[in-house]
């Protein structure tokens, strides 16, 4: 079976230490990995490094006033080289998505003078959780690897059954990548701990955000700053994209921001619009919101939406923008009547999985004794490059792989497709550390120590 071979081939990759040869004290004093398609899930490392929601004396539920992680050290992995993973299922290539996934692993469990292996994983993307977290945890148990695999969908779905529980029930909306969306994982999820804790049918709506996170990690084929007009390598959604049409008769309820050339079109030689396509992360948040409530109204469903599960880790750094969108959305008007209010709360909970998953994260280290009570190092961050030494390699403008060579490659080539480097100010934009000093303040902090 290819899927064995794929496996068989990261067997190989993992390396020659096992944690089982580890005496049990010189585990616990190892990191913490984290690791995410691209940037994203540095969000759930912002919540791993504030969390006080336990005493970390006894471990029980109570704030001490002391961050839960302090002793721990993380290393954190961002496989941008082969971003977004939410294409792959899209392009018929979720065995070469799971073949990534698995090298990434690989890469955490190798000790090497730049780095030890890991004591826990915390898969920090919804897509890769959806994918692989239950084959990924089971070739580690087979090949002696005692070490915990987190994944984000548990926790995103825990919470917002509470939210529901706890305030009524409405239409549970999962805004994540088109790969999470096409997996199922959410609303399987979601159904199947309703059942548990003796809930009613659950009303759940889907909406794939093609285009949002890789513009927030800026991907050339959906976000390009220095560009004035629309361009023929543009994979977003657009006019005439057939899979996320911009529909012309809903632009004053999209409301695009035209401004610094964040919506660009294509144009006749009369200067009409024949074409349009999004150019700045806000815009494919008004985009994606408009859809999944048109969907909604396609649908006929009978609850408001009143959750929203912010199922990528790249979404919570436009969280304050999906409220306002939402506000507005609530607020608006066409032909004189409100188009969204029978489909749409006035208060729309957003679900960040990123604080369930870190109490998660604290109860697997003191179920397994893990916490670290030895020492602690400097936390460190990686990021996969292309690497340059294969000779079909194929580069974009910007030096990354273009689109066609990023999901045209065949699983079980066994190439090693990417390089692995610490964090830099090469390959990740000003803007984008700019973000994270914002967002992400204790995040940032760690992350400039190491320049």
């Amino acid at each position: 079976m290819k899927y064995r071979i794929y496996l068989l081939t990261v067997t190989l990759l993992i390396g020659i230490i096992s944690h089982a040869q580890l005496a049990p004290i010189q585990k616990k004093a190892l990191p913490i990995g984290v690791f995410d398609s691209g940037t994203g899930g540095l969000t759930i490392m912002e919540a791993m490094l504030t969390l006080d929601v336990f005493n970390n004396t006894t471990g029980k539920p109570g704030a001490d006033g002391k961050p839960d992680f302090s002793s721990e050290y993380f290393q954190y992995l961002a496989d941008q080289a082969n971003m977004p993973y939410g294409n792959y299922a899209a392009e018929n290539k979720t065995e070469l998505l799971k073949e990534h996934i698995f090298k990434n692993m690989a890469y955490f469990l190798k000790k090497d003078v730049a780095k030890s292996e890991v004591k826990m994983i915390v898969l920090a993307c919804n897509t890769a959780t959806a994918y692989a977290l239950e084959d990924i945890r089971k070739k580690l148990k087979q090949e002696g690897y005692n070490v915990s695999v987190l994944g984000v969908i548990d926790a995103g779905s825990k919470a917002a059954l509470e939210y529901q529980q706890k305030n009524g029930s409405g239409t549970i909306g999962v805004f994540a990548t088109a790969g999470t969306v096409a997996s199922n994982g959410y609303p399987r999820t979601l159904q199947s701990m309703s059942k548990l804790k003796g809930m009613s049918e659950l009303s759940i709506v889907s909406q794939g955000g093609s285009g949002l996170a890789e513009s927030i990690d800026r991907d050339w084929s959906y976000f390009v700053d220095t560009i004035t007009k629309a361009r023929p390598d543009y994979k977003g959604p657009s006019v005439k994209n057939s899979l996320y049409r911009i529909d012309t008769t809903l632009l004053s309820a999209y409301q695009f921001d035209k401004t610094n050339n964040k919506l660009l079109c294509e144009y006749d030689n009369k200067g009409s619009c024949l074409d349009m396509q999004l150019n700045d992360p806000s815009n494919y948040v008004r985009y994606h919101l408009v859809s999944l409530l048109e969907n909604m109204l396609q649908q006929k469903m009978e609850k408001p939406m009143n959750t929203l599960i912010l199922g990528c880790t790249h979404y919570p750094y436009m969280r304050d923008t999906i409220a306002k969108v939402l506000k507005e959305l609530y607020n608006y008007k066409l032909n004189n009547e409100y188009r969204y209010r029978s489909c749409l709360a006035a208060h729309v909970q957003l679900i960040d999985p990123a604080v369930e998953t870190a109490k998660e994260a604290f109860v697997a280290l003191r179920t397994n004794q893990l916490v670290n009570n030895i020492g602690k190092k400097k936390n460190q961050f990686f990021i996969t490059i292309p690497n340059t030494s294969i000779q079909e390699v194929k580069l974009q403008p910007d030096g990354w792989f273009t689109y066609d060579y990023k999901y045209g490659r065949v699983a079980g080539a066994n190439k090693q497709y990417v390089n692995y480097v610490p964090f830099d100010k090469k390959n990740i934009s000003p803007s984008s550390y700019n973000r994270f000093q914002m967002v992400l303040p204790y995040t940032y902090k760690e992350i400039a120590k190491t320049f």
